[in-house]
């Protein structure tokens, strides 16, 4: 349910609903806004209606509404409005702007990560990604540098300021990549690993959560919920490719999931076409189209030689490839009437 606070309404007044909300044995998630302030309470439904009457009868309440979605706090009738989510080095992601994030699918040597870093800043991109830890079908390939690709990552941001966006697969390794990642990212494989989400939910760095291969829209909003319903409240949602019967892409880039998440979730929504498409020759297009379709920012894979990639090379685009496709994106961004400044 929703508590709707009186406009202006005295800060002991929304301290004691906090309060009671506790008492009552529901989880509150305030929403501080410019004149009002509302409050979630996330729980039990079984005796939804006397709780509603308790709150509803509290100073300072002006209405108490339930809530319909299932994914409570990722809709709209908890926030009005679009989330914007501020990441390291005051860069935002949400209405209004596009934001792109750029790197290669591993880190590999401190050289090739701080040369990419350079070489995405200079090209336009806002945040550089890079695996460290790496989920790999087969246990044979490459699984990442973990804690050494970390540091290399530290060391490309120390280099050129772009905040770091890097996965994590374990709950027991969150601390550890926390401290060294800007945005903390939970890979399609692990879109339903609850406990790994409950574990990024307790953290006070922003998640970017992707779609999983099978996952429909209401099971990864159901896992955006999860992250925010223990207290993370900045979540990015990625969309990067569906598992359908077609066999000429790596995936099928669905891009309808933007229009209907649009209307669903008031949390951001940015676009792989790398893990999308699964080929640097479709990478761009589908960077075109997925702006066109109202997605908040890309996220690319590059490399300084793909094919030298230790991982993904096919879908990495050389250097040339990303500086052709930021030019480009600039056009389609203001045709939109967004912003990559």
């Amino acid at each position: 349910m929703i508590v709707v606070m009186k406009a202006h309404t005295e800060k002991e007044n929304i301290e004691a609903i906090i309060e009671k909300i506790q008492t009552l044995g529901y989880l509150p998630h305030p929403i501080y806004g410019v004149e009002r302030t509302v409050v979630g309470a996330v729980g039990s439904e079984k005796e939804r209606e006397r709780v509603m009457e308790i709150l509803g009868n509290m100073p300072g309440v002006e209405r108490v509404v339930p809530i319909l979605k299932p994914y409570k706090l990722a809709s709209y009738e908890v926030k009005q409005g679009p989330s914007s989510i501020r990441i390291n080095g005051g860069i935002e992601i949400g209405p209004g702007k596009i934001r792109v994030i750029a790197g290669p699918c591993s880190v590999e040597t401190e050289e090739q990560i701080v040369e990419t870093a350079k070489i995405v800043k200079a090209a336009g991109a806002h945040a550089l990604r890079g695996g460290a830890y790496k989920p790999r079908t087969s246990p044979y390939a490459f699984q990442g540098m973990e804690k050494e690709g970390l540091k290399l990552l530290d060391i490309a941001r120390r280099e050129t300021g772009l905040p770091v966006v890097t996965e994590v697969l374990n709950p027991k390794d969150v601390d550890l990549v926390e401290a060294f990642a800007d945005v903390l990212q939970i890979g399609a494989r692990n879109v339903q690993n609850f406990p790994l989400l409950k574990a990024v939910g307790g953290i006070k760095k922003p998640v970017l959560l992707k779609r999983g291969m099978s996952t429909t829209i209401k099971e990864w909003l159901m896992s955006a919920e999860y992250i925010l319903s223990e207290g993370n409240q900045d979540v990015i949602l990625c969309e990067r490719g569906i598992r359908t019967f077609e066999t000429a892409t790596r995936n099928t880039l669905d891009l309808s999931a933007i229009p209907v998440l649009r209307e669903e979730t008031h949390l951001p929504v940015i676009v792989d076409p790398s893990h999308g498409t699964g080929y640097r020759s479709y990478v761009a297009p589908m960077a075109y189209a997925a702006i066109a379709a109202g997605c908040d920012g890309l996220m690319v894979e590059v490399h300084p030689r793909p094919d030298e990639a230790w991982s993904d090379g096919a879908q990495s685009l050389t250097p040339e490839m990303f500086s052709e496709m930021m030019a480009k994106v600039k056009i389609f961004t203001e045709a939109v009437g967004r912003s990559l400044d």
